[in-house]
């Protein structure tokens, strides 16, 4: 088997692989968001230098997930196998009008990246719009606007709405101790500011905005 079959071949198969692999997991991606509500309490000090700190956290992770996907693209196992294929088809297909030598090599690794940018990769994207998307979890809210849904009770808890994926989630707020300390009293439809989710215990820990 010389290089230009066994490119194909590897290539074909590791492109089937991944097609079943893909397919089995279409429709399985799905989250769950919480809608439960159970009794608590949470203090947090310093605010501001809390949520500085989250911002700050977060840029950083979002630039080192940009540059991963970056490295992870360049190395795809898709990219190569679809690289492989349209470089062993290239070999098959030309060697015979160009001959063998540099000029055949060149030819091949043109058509192996053509082949890639120009078929497998639109292709590729086409079929992955039909995968579903996670659901949002509830710390996916943090720093959002919420509703109060009733009056906060005399330890500062109540029901909250927040939105996910576009729907109305209740869970149980309770105010940060800060509000509490200054008097504020929270009454149904409200509006309060997501500081920090439990998401395990479906709860959340907001700050008062206004009326």
């Amino acid at each position: 088997m010389d290089l230009y079959t066994f490119s194909l071949a590897l290539g074909g198969a590791g492109l089937g692989v991944m097609a079943i692999a893909g397919f089995g997991h279409l429709g399985g991606h799905h989250g769950h968001a919480h809608h439960g509500a159970h009794a608590g309490h949470a203090s947090h000090a310093g605010h501001g230098a809390h949520l500085a700190h989250r911002h700050d956290a977060s840029l950083d992770a979002q630039g080192a997930k940009l540059l991963s996907q970056g490295v992870r693209a360049l190395v795809s196992p898709r990219i190569v196998f679809s690289f492989l294929v349209g470089f062993g088809a290239a070999g098959l297909i030309l060697r015979s009008l160009i001959g063998g030598g540099l000029l055949l090599l060149a030819a091949t690794v043109v058509g192996g990246i053509l082949f890639e940018r120009l078929l497998v990769a639109p292709l590729w994207r086409f079929v992955s719009r039909f995968e579903s998307r996670p659901a949002a979890t509830l710390e996916s809210c943090i720093t959002d606007e919420a509703r109060a849904v009733s009056s906060f009770d005399a330890r500062g808890q109540g029901l909250v709405a927040v939105e996910l994926d576009g729907q109305l989630v209740q869970v149980l707020g309770t105010l940060r101790h800060e509000d509490r300390d200054a008097g504020v009293r929270v009454r149904a439809g409200d509006r309060l500011r997501v500081e920090d989710v439990d998401g395990d215990r479906n709860r959340c820990t907001v700050s008062y905005l206004g009326a």
